[in-house]
């Protein structure tokens, strides 16, 4: 596996998202020593940065790295987040130091370690100053609990300002070849201000991998079943862009998942996506992506897909993102 770095801080090009084998996705929780053997697998691979969050459970799928990294700490490039969950009875987002030096205690123990290699703030609280969060972060790098700071789905203006007090090694937000918002602002800003970017979602919540094509099969409980591009006639429309995907992957002897992967490693240094999954054969298959070199004609192909039919996320946590 190639490497890249987030500011400072050396990954692996392709990292794994480790959520949907705890929670929101069809069959998460069902099988944790599965999960655990793809997590191995990935380490056997050379991908390093794991990324979780106390709330993906919550708590659980931290305690799932915890156990899988045992042993194999030097190997891994740990990331988790903080302040969807409360920790000091305050409702809503909390991001107030007092929450943060509680979470942080909390991540440490459930990932059976003792610093955090990549510590984000998972969403901006707009009811504390963003200098507030980064102050008491860069207390925590000063205490050795935390070695590097990142935001998740925050606004160019708030990552100027966060950056202002504490450098930030990365910023994570959806990003793959159905959600481009980044382009327009994020991606500008980071790069002046040289900071790494890690984009959550890069096969569209599974979409690019052209295997979801109706609803059938996914569990009552799994939150595409209500998420606007998979429902409606939206659904419909998406089709499009995962067949000119599908087409590509044709022409590059490559699967779609690999084809929508290599076209996010070639926007650039410093972006490390961070597929999701729970089986080992998934894994390899992403992680083959780091091989793949599409044709220049092929990324235009790509660059000018039309944008995906829906907002990406339902009403309410639409409002909580860019800020």
């Amino acid at each position: 596996m190639q490497i890249t770095h987030l500011g400072a801080l050396e990954v692996s090009r392709i990292g794994l998202g480790v959520m949907g084998m705890s929670a929101y996705y069809t069959g998460a929780g069902r099988d944790v020593s599965e999960s655990i053997r793809t997590i191995h697998r990935a380490l056997d691979l050379g991908v390093t940065l794991l990324d979780t969050a106390e709330v993906y459970g919550p708590y659980v799928n931290e305690e799932l790295v915890g156990r899988a990294i045992r042993g194999r700490r030097d190997e891994v490039v740990l990331a988790t987040k903080f302040g969807l969950v409360s920790h000091t009875g305050r409702p809503g987002l909390d991001s107030t130091p007092a929450n943060i030096r509680a979470a942080v205690n909390g991540s440490l123990r459930r990932l059976g370690t003792d610093h955090i290699d990549l510590y984000y703030q998972h969403r901006i609280d707009p009811g504390t100053p963003v200098e507030e969060t980064m102050g008491a972060l860069s207390e925590l790098v000063a205490a050795g609990k935390v070695r590097h700071v990142g935001m998740s789905e925050a606004g160019a203006a708030t990552i100027r300002r966060a950056h202002a007090v504490h450098p930030l090694t990365a910023v994570q937000t959806e990003y793959s070849l159905w959600t481009r918002d980044p382009e327009a602002g994020i991606l500008p800003t980071l790069r002046e201000l040289g900071i790494g970017f890690v984009p959550y979602s890069p096969l569209g919540h599974g979409f690019l991998t052209g295997s979801i094509r109706t609803l059938d099969g996914l569990d009552a409980g799994d939150w595409r079943r209500t998420n606007p591009r998979f429902t409606g006639d939206n659904l419909t429309r998406n089709l499009r862009i995962v067949d000119e995907v599908s087409q590509v992957a044709g022409e590059a002897g490559a699967t779609p998942a690999q084809v929508a992967l290599a076209w996010l490693l070639a926007q650039g240094p410093g972006v490390a996506p961070i597929p999701g999954t729970r089986r080992v054969d998934r894994l390899e298959e992403n992680a083959a992506a780091d091989r793949l070199q599409l044709s220049a004609d092929q990324i235009e192909r790509l660059d000018h897909l039309a944008p995906a039919s829906g907002d990406r996320h339902a009403q309410a946590d639409m409002a909580v993102i860019d800020r």
